[in-house]
């Protein structure tokens, strides 16, 4: 499919109070040192050319390769396009970490600058603290390198805290078939309540929903940090349970994040998730629970779920 033919998608709703209208799906990481270089800048020029315009990126992702591939596809089309970054290192200062993304990048400032993988209530506090990161983080702003601020997070307690503080413009967190029930039922109306934009990720759960580990039939290929993937050829038949791109993404879209983000690091992925996301239907209340019921079979035995907080028992929906 070449990228003219690919779904064309525009803006629908405003990413929170920052008043941007976002498209339905964003583009999340895309690094993989195992790819040329150019062949990802190329990847990720396709979907802005079908129409996306939020990116999330961070230093974090391949040692700073995300952030000089968003950079070089950003070239001559800035204009319109939400860019996120993070900041990865929370209990180190903030401002050189900005002034070193933004040199990757390319770019005198980006939309939003995120407190990266928080990860409990406390160590919120603690960036919230007088002189922490937070605040630190606030002078970046006040200085143009980034218009808004917000948090990444995997605790929904500490989501509702930072939700309530007002300092936080948008939250980024889980959202997906196989999620802790919490950021559904807890954080996202609490976020829409009080005007906070909402970017999910973990809607294919790291890949693990869509097949299998490696040693089964035809296994998914190992990414970055413990993501799996195609690596660009067309998958096998899973042999474990597993869900297909469409049900998490129509499951994820039915939920109305503010901007979905999707790992579409090949064009086979991403032909598959905006194939998905363009022919977007709504789920009823029984068909979320039945996704959610197949889900939890299908991330079995599957590698860590990270992005959910520790507990006894780690609740699928």
């Amino acid at each position: 499919m070449t990228p003219t033919s690919l779904p064309r998608f525009t803006p629908r709703r405003p990413l929170g109070r920052t008043g941007f209208t976002a498209t339905a799906v964003g583009l999340g990481d895309l690094a993989d040192r195992t790819v040329p270089r150019e062949e990802l800048v190329a990847t990720l020029v396709r979907a802005l050319d079908a129409g996306l315009n939020v990116i999330d990126t961070a230093p974090g992702y391949e040692d700073g390769l995300s952030e000089e591939v968003v950079g070089e596809a950003l070239r001559g089309r800035r204009e319109g396009v939400f860019v996120i970054d993070k900041v990865d290192v929370l209990d180190a200062p903030v401002a050189p970490q900005v002034e070193d993304s933004l040199r990757r990048l390319g770019l005198p400032s980006v939309d939003l600058f995120a407190l990266h993988a928080v990860k409990s209530l406390a160590q919120w506090e603690e960036l919230a603290r007088p002189g922490g990161a937070l605040e630190q983080l606030e002078a970046c702003v006040a200085k143009g390198q980034a218009r808004f601020k917000g948090i990444s997070c995997h605790h929904p307690d500490a989501l509702v805290a930072a939700v309530r503080s007002g300092r936080c413009d948008v939250v980024m967190f889980p959202l997906g078939p196989f999620v802790d029930a919490r950021y559904v039922e807890e954080v996202l109306p609490l976020a829409r309540e009080h005007g906070v934009g909402v970017v999910s990720f973990k809607t294919f759960g790291a890949g693990k929903l869509l097949g299998d580990t490696e040693g089964y039939g035809r296994p998914l290929q190992a990414r970055p940090r413990g993501k799996v993937g195609s690596g660009g050829e067309a998958p096998g038949t899973p042999v474990l349970p597993h869900l297909s791109v469409e049900e998490c993404v129509r499951y994820t879209l039915t939920l109305e994040p503010d901007v979905m983000l999707l790992g579409m690091g090949f064009p086979n992925e991403q032909d598959a998730a905006l194939r998905a996301a363009a022919a977007f239907r709504p789920l009823d209340a029984a068909g979320l629970q039945a996704v959610r019921e197949r889900a939890h079979v299908a991330i079995q035995g599957k590698g860590a779920v990270w992005w959910n907080p520790p507990s006894p028992e780690v609740t699928a929906g």
